[in-house]
Order: structure tokens, then sequence, then C-alpha cells
């Protein structure tokens, strides 16, 4: 539905919903927010882990380190022992469980790609986030206005009922 004032479909002016409404628009608008942000941090832990990805890659991965144990992670909190049988190429996690062997090249190029993404993403999401924290911050000052302006009628309204004492 449009509104007499010339916008878009589907677009009400905020100034003309009661306070109820504006409330829960709030409310709406934050639990929006909160999941952004959610999604923004999930994002960035995503982006930190393939980072290590890569710093794995370039220092754990060469011919000096073919010969040494290390430990080998199986899951988040479970290592067994292991050693390095091809120095020139790596195991990654392409995603849901599937692993693709890369050379350490390809595999950098695969993480940095990655990370890139990640940070395209990130970028755009900060800019909704920002855009949502305006309309939070716009919906509060028309309900703080409201307010204001329904104590300001409050307060003259009970002056009035005693009646004008002037033109008596």
């Amino acid at each position: 539905m449009a509104s007499k004032q010339g916008q878009g479909p589907g677009q009400i002016e905020i100034t003309s919903l009661p306070i109820s409404q504006l409330q829960e628009l709030k409310s709406q608008l934050d639990r929006e927010l909160e999941h952004l942000n959610t999604s923004f941090q999930s994002l960035r832990i995503a982006q930190s882990k393939f980072r290590d990805c890569l710093k794995s890659i370039s220092q754990g991965v060469n011919a000096s380190t073919a010969e040494k144990p290390l430990l080998v992670p199986l899951t988040s909190s479970l290592y067994v022992p292991g050693k390095l049988s091809n120095p020139s190429t790596v195991l990654i996690d392409i995603g849901t469980g599937f692993f693709v062997e890369k050379s350490t090249a390809d595999a950098t190029d695969f993480y940095n790609r990655k990370v890139g993404d990640l940070a395209h993403s990130l970028k755009d999401l900060e800019q909704v986030i920002n855009g949502k924290v305006n309309n939070v911050r716009l919906v509060e000052e028309v309900i703080r206005v409201k307010v204001l302006s329904a104590q300001q009628e409050g307060g003259q309204g009970a002056g009035g009922k005693d009646g004008p004492k002037k033109g008596s």
C-alpha cells in the first residue's frame, strides 16, 4: 500500500503509526539486527579459519617438516599422530565434509579467494547492518517525539480542565 506522500508501494510513513506499532517495529528491527550481527560474527570466524589454513600451509607444509611428526585433527578436539607424506600436496575441505587434494599453491589460491569472498560479503553485510542501525535510531526518535508530544498534550489538557481564568 502506498502512502499519500508519494512513497513507493508497500511503504508507510512511520510518523503516522501509533506508539504501540512503532515499538513493535523497533522490536522487529532489533531482532533483525541481532541476527545480522550474529551472521557477521560467523563470517568473521570463517574468514579467520581460512586465514589459519593459509598460515598452516605457509608455515607447516614444506620439505623440512616432511620427516617431523605432527598431529592430524580428526575432530575439533581429537588429534592423532601422523606424518606428512607429501609436502607438495594437501587435502582441503571444500565444504560439507568433502576433501580435495591440491598442490600447496592451489590450496593457497583457494583459501585466498575464500578470504577475499568473505571480505566482500562482510563489507556488504556491514552496509546492511548500518542501514538497520539507522532505521532503529529513526524509529526510536519518532517514538521519543510522540511520547514527548503526548506528555505535553496531557499536561496542557490537565490545565484546560479547570477552564480559562483570564476571560471570566
